[in-house]
């Protein structure tokens, strides 16, 4: 049972600790399961959105909720807005929705329905615009989709309309909520989370994003580079419904239009940059994200978090996986963690999260370290790039460069994972400087920037830049399936289950390889964009260009004795298409800087 204190926060939907009650250890309070899930209220709301489809209908967004029965007041909602309830499915077991004969909600992916609906929460699952049974078109992070969310924050909170069906007359309000909204998601659900936290609705008081985009441009494009992972038109294709794949060419089109090979950042873009409005924000964050995540690059969370408004209070996670949901690498932590969060931002109870440790970084598989803040580097430290006697080779450093000295490369079109070897020797393809052994340990928290002053050949370059820790390591295998898990074959339950909705999910471990040599941070860039992403440039063959851009988002333990080194070739071909011709770039190391977020000492 819950303590008495918060028995009357769960039923009141109070938002603070009475002052009369008696004193509690912080531990103890939280909210307990004293409410059914077998019995529970599950119903299907569409929320009107205040936009019109391309064929002139209302665009309606299919709401799933599941709400405690014999709550006598007022309930929070936790809420999970995704694309891919009846695609991709949800979580390590690619869970979808399902529906009985008459349409009503059975299964409600994830855990959240069944740990949380027996504690006095509500669960709110949304279709975004376009897919599964909602209408409208999949416009990809854009205007349509923030608005699926949105809308639903305010019919919560009594200022959106709600309806019983699809096209329907007969309204649905929400006359058991408290209005108090927490948003929580992996990768597009997060992102869209992020998206309606930069609009300032009133009534979203926490967001929890998991491996999510704050900037859909930095999803599809590394300034001005262009990745090789698809399309913002292909990925609509993936999770739109038959109605919106007959209907919904013309955003499509803009999608493609907005989207050009020139790596330009368009309105198209803009519009999708959350970072932009960040200043908008008033829910707390809690940020989730795996620091060898090369689905969602980590610049996105690195990003959104420095310019989050002081006054919003957060908490970040960083793990050493990739694209991967905390529940899956780090459990029983994570749900005890989220639900201390949402007992603290939705019921309003005074546990002292708040209070602890801001950060969390998993500095080897299964080991983690918390701070009270990140980036822990308070300002970066200025690196140089030294020749050797090996031509492109040379040593990482504080000490600058002869004048004049330089170093080239060209661009054959190969990986980075190929430019990290034999670190000693010349490589055509790229150019390798690195520290000395270090002497003691050193950290890599934050992001890193890179300047280069590079002469093209011809009219046209790519660049891309890696840190590389070379040592002796065991790491979370992340380049294979499962990203840094493997999944056991034991299962373990959170919550409560019901016919066709099980509480239970396979357990998993960590998997973990042995590697001398290992990438943390990279980045790419456009040299045609030296002036700007807003436009492509033609290069002059022959005259000097000089670009700025950041190195992914990272936070790395380099061991004392290990080498910390930076790598600079053109196409990287992992990641990035190429620019359509196979320059000789001449890097003027004189003119070439690295600001790193160092704590310690090179």
């Amino acid at each position: 049972m819950l303590t008495t204190a918060v028995a009357v926060i769960a039923g009141l939907g109070a938002t603070t600790v009475p002052a009369s009650a008696a004193p509690v250890a912080p531990a103890a309070l939280r909210s307990d399961p004293i409410y059914s899930y077998a019995n529970a209220v599950r119903e299907t709301v569409w929320v009107d959105t205040g936009l019109t489809a391309p064929n002139g209908s209302r665009v309606r967004v299919a709401t799933d909720i599941i709400r405690p029965r014999e709550a006598t007041g007022r309930v929070p909602v936790i809420m999970d807005a995704s694309p891919y309830y009846s695609t991709l499915g949800r979580g390590n077991e690619s869970q979808k929705k399902t529906y009985d004969s008459a349409g009503k909600p059975v299964q409600f992916p994830l855990h959240y329905d069944n740990y949380f609906v027996p504690r006095g929460y509500a669960v709110a699952l949304v279709d975004l615009s376009g897919t599964a049974r909602s209408n409208g078109c999949v416009d990809v992070g854009g205007r349509s989709e923030i608005a699926s969310a949105k809308s639903v924050v305010d019919w919560l909170n009594g200022r959106a309309s709600g309806y019983t069906s699809a096209t329907g007359s007969t309204t649905a309000t929400a006359s058991w909520s408290t209005g108090a909204v927490g948003m929580i998601g992996k990768s597009w659900d997060g992102t869209i989370a992020n998206g309606v936290a930069a609009t300032g609705v009133d009534g979203l008081k926490t967001i929890v994003p998991i491996g999510a985009i704050s900037s859909w441009y930095d999803y599809y494009r590394a300034s001005g580079a262009t990745f090789t992972s698809g399309s913002p038109a292909g990925l609509a294709q993936v999770v739109e419904n038959s109605a919106g794949a007959a209907n919904c060419g013309s955003v499509k089109t803009t999608l493609t239009s907005g989207s050009p090979s020139s790596g330009d950042y368009t309105a198209m873009y803009r519009e999708r940059d959350y970072v932009v409005n960040a200043a908008n924000v008033k829910a707390s964050v809690f940020a989730v994200h795996g620091l060898n995540d090369l689905n969602v690059k980590t610049i996105n969370f690195g990003q959104w978090w420095n310019v989050l408004p002081a006054r919003v209070e957060r908490k970040i996670w960083l793990s050493q996986t990739g694209h991967v949901d905390p529940f899956d690498f780090r459990r029983s932590v994570w749900v005890d963690t989220l639900h201390r969060w949402f007992d603290h931002y939705l019921l309003g109870i005074d546990n002292g999260i708040e209070r602890e440790p801001a950060s969390t970084v998993e500095q080897k598989p299964d080991v983690w370290k918390d701070d009270a803040s990140w980036p822990l580097a308070v300002s970066p430290t200025t690196v140089r790039l030294r020749p050797g006697t090996t031509a492109g080779v040379g040593t990482l450093g504080t000490t600058a460069p002869p004048a004049g000295s330089t170093a080239s490369l060209t661009d054959n079109r190969t990986s980075s994972y190929d430019w990290i070897n034999n670190p000693t020797t010349t490589s055509s393809a790229r150019v390798i400087y690195r520290t000395d052994a270090l002497r003691d340990d050193v950290r890599i928290s934050g992001t890193t920037q890179i300047t280069v002053t590079a002469t093209p050949s011809q009219s046209a370059a790519r660049l891309s830049a890696v840190l590389v820790d070379y040592g002796s390591a065991t790491i979370r295998n992340y380049r294979t399936t499962g990203e840094g898990i493997r999944n056991l074959t034991t299962r373990t339950c959170w919550g409560e289950s019901t016919t066709g909705d099980s509480a239970c999910y396979l357990d998993t471990a960590a998997n973990t390889t042995t590697v001398s040599q290992n990438i943390i941070a990279r980045g790419w860039a456009d040299l045609g964009h030296y002036a700007g992403l807003d436009t492509r440039r033609t290069l002059t063959a022959g005259t000097p260009y000089t670009i700025t851009f950041n190195l992914a988002s990272t936070d790395q333990l380099i061991p004392a004795g290990h080498r910390l080194a930076l790598v600079i070739g053109s196409t990287d071909t992992s990641f990035i298409s190429s620019a359509g011709t196979n320059p000789k770039l001449t890097i003027d190391l004189s003119k070439t800087t690295l600001r790193l977020p160092l704590v310690g000492s090179l």
